[in-house]
């Protein structure tokens, strides 16, 4: 299944691109992107330890074309299409079409808020990680994010059941219109609805996702909620399976830490499954080339999920080489309990999990953006 994800410390690294402007209207199209490649050591991997060479983990590795028109009363339409893939093997994410991360075009009024159509991210993404609301983007990115013994959760279209489910590392909404207001006082708030996709889409395929922020100076605080109703279940069978996500989170930004603090919530309707993580991180600015960026999490199924449980701590130290390029060390550990098998996120095969209930990842990589 494709790494859907992830992506943090996004919101810093779009900044970059090409631009091409005609001055008179500030007309823009920009190309830009991000390339994440490193080599990770897995202590326990289906019984054996590994090494793979890993790419988009950190942040996603991805190719991007956005641009603006601007029309009148400080309105403009707006695109963005991005390509996500694999650089140590130069294709695609398998299950991702051409621009199968984000593809997009809308509306964007300074008056009247943002509305957007296409294949975009829901609110667990906007309110809680790109809003800096949570701390994988600065912890280590992909294998941070949510996923452990809860296979049974039976999420559909999902490589483990389980992976990223409470859907801060980025999971897509095909079909949708997504609205977000301006800004009233540091209030923002937003709106999505998917019609549903693909082979099985049908009328009983939909999402809906929510999001509300406030920011004021260095402290911001996020709520979202997402319902996604899928025709199938786990097993591609034609039932309909409610899957319901909620999450909080907020940051204060001090002179050189940010401290993070989470908590999300996923529940299968259809089987009663449920399961919670309580999260907290941050990021420490060392000086102007070193940062590190540190979290724990703590995860808890209900007794459809065997009441399993996990903690999960996660580092990563990075330094500049220049303002576009970095280059990073990481260290991943999750320790479950002693019936169940640690699962790191970011390890999708049928046979990576461990056979034990420990498992960690060491990682060294390099990042650039454009």
């Amino acid at each position: 299944m494709e790494k859907k994800l992830v992506a943090a410390g996004l919101a810093c690294c779009l900044a970059g691109g090409i631009a091409h402007a005609e001055p008179e209207k500030k007309d823009s199209v920009q190309i830009y992107g991000l390339l994440d490649i490193g080599v990770s050591y897995i202590s326990n991997q289906g019984d054996d330890r590994r090494f793979r060479t890993d790419s988009g983990i950190y942040t996603p590795s991805f190719i991007g074309f956005k641009g603006s028109e601007h029309l009148s009363d400080g309105t403009k339409v707006i695109f963005d299409l991005q390509s996500q893939f694999d650089i140590h093997e130069g294709k695609t994410i398998p299950g991702h079409g051409l621009f199968g991360r984000t593809a997009i075009v809308g509306l964007d009024s300074d008056r009247y808020g943002r509305l957007t159509l296409g294949n975009q991210f829901d609110f667990m993404w906007d309110s809680l990680t790109i809003s800096r609301n949570a701390a994988g983007p600065s912890a280590g990115g992909l294998y941070t994010f949510r996923q452990g013994p809860f296979a049974k959760l039976g999420i559909p279209f999902n490589a483990t059941g389980g992976s990223d489910w409470d859907r801060t590392a980025g999971e897509q909404v095909h079909n949708s219109v997504k609205y977000r207001t301006p800004d009233f006082g540091g209030f923002t708030a937003g709106a999505l609805y998917g019609f549903g996709s693909g082979p099985n889409r049908s009328t009983k395929d939909r999402t809906l996702s929510f999001g509300l922020n406030y920011k004021s100076g260095p402290f911001g605080i996020g709520a979202a909620y997402t319902d996604v109703k899928y025709g199938v279940d786990a097993a591609m069978m034609p039932v309909q399976t409610p899957v319901r996500t909620w999450g909080v989170g907020m940051h204060y930004a001090f002179e050189k830490v940010t401290a993070i603090a989470l908590f999300t919530k996923t529940s299968n309707r259809s089987n009663k499954a449920s399961v919670y993580a309580a999260e907290i991180g941050g990021k420490w600015q060392i000086d102007p080339k070193w940062a590190l960026g540190a979290s724990y999490n703590y995860m808890k199924g209900n007794a459809q999920l065997n009441k399993n449980h996990a903690h999960q701590i996660n580092s990563t130290l990075s330094y500049s080489l220049s303002k576009r390029t970095l280059v990073y060390v990481q260290q991943i550990y999750q320790r479950t309990n002693k019936d169940a098998r640690a699962s790191i996120n970011g390890l999708f095969g049928p046979d990576d999990a461990s056979s034990s209930r420990n498992q960690s990842i060491s990682r060294i990589g390099i990042q650039t953006f454009f």
